[in-house]
């Protein structure tokens, strides 16, 4: 399995909710994790597992890119995490794996040696470390790429805020990282799930740094993250209109504007978000 095109939204859920993980097909998210890290109490880890994953495997309807987020490498519940996601994977259940604080390439050369050919595998960059170090990270090629702002900051020990400065340059570096090596890179969570304006503004924040998607902490911001990261129909009409005019091989203005050649690029970008029809 492979992701057909950059993921506008990831959704967690909780691997201790089997009748949430049956739901998964009616939020329409472009990747879907069931979480057996964060989500999941320490002592009711090892009982979420296997229904977490039999949850996945019984799914009917279309739900995505399902994958399984694995508990971080240097847990007790890791070694189990993933010899049962790579038995699902095997099988047909899940896709692929979410490894969460990701901080050595050596990291995903285990999974890629672990895991069935062709698994889909998401990193998490959400500690210092892996955020100082993104670049050489994703260059080991990861199919895409969150940041962790909750985990970064607890990290480094500041605080969160709703204007999010805190984290700016992390949440920059970590885009750089993933553009450089051509890797799909996901935005930081919005955690008030009632809050909808300011998870538009917190995406459309991100956006406009270059991250092609968004965490969702909710079925409900699905909606929200594909509308802030899909081009509307008034961004289409003008980045054809451009290229139009760069094909002719002429110069012209598209809505007052010149064309030249970066802003050619940056139409062959906007076409280049546009979702192939399910």
């Amino acid at each position: 399995m492979s992701l057909a095109a950059p993921p506008r939204s990831l959704l967690f859920v909780p691997g201790s909710r089997p009748d949430m993980i049956a739901k998964l097909p009616r939020a329409g998210a472009d990747i879907s994790v069931v979480d057996l890290e964060d989500a999941v109490a320490a002592g009711e880890k090892d009982a979420a597992r296997i229904p977490a994953l039999a949850a996945v495997a019984e799914l009917t309807g279309a739900a995505g890119v399902v994958v399984v987020r694995l508990n971080a490498m240097d847990t007790e519940w890791f070694e189990a995490d993933l010899a049962a996601a790579a038995q699902s994977l095997s099988e047909g259940g899940v896709g692929g794996v979410v490894l969460p604080k990701y901080e050595q390439v050596g990291q995903l050369e285990l999974l890629r040696a672990r895991l069935p050919e062709g698994a889909v595998i998401v990193v998490g960059l959400e500690t210092a470390l892996g955020v100082a170090d993104s670049r050489p990270l994703l260059a080991a090629g990861p199919d895409a790429a969150y940041f962790g702002a909750e985990d970064y900051i607890a990290d480094v020990g500041g605080e969160r805020t709703a204007e999010s400065t805190e984290v700016l340059y992390a949440r920059s570096h970590t885009l750089l990282g993933a553009h450089l090596a051509g890797v799909a890179a996901l935005d930081q969570a919005v955690m008030s799930i009632r809050d909808d304006e300011r998870f538009r503004a917190d995406a459309a924040a991100g956006r406009a740094i270059g991250y092609t998607g968004k965490i969702c902490v909710h079925p409900r911001q699905v909606v929200l993250a594909h509308e802030v990261f899909s081009p509307t129909e008034a961004q289409l009409a003008h980045a054809r209109a451009v290229l139009d005019i760069a094909e002719a091989g002429g110069v012209g203005t598209v809505d007052g504007q010149m064309v030249d050649d970066v802003h050619v690029r940056m139409a062959r970008q906007v076409l280049a978000r546009v979702r192939p029809a399910p």
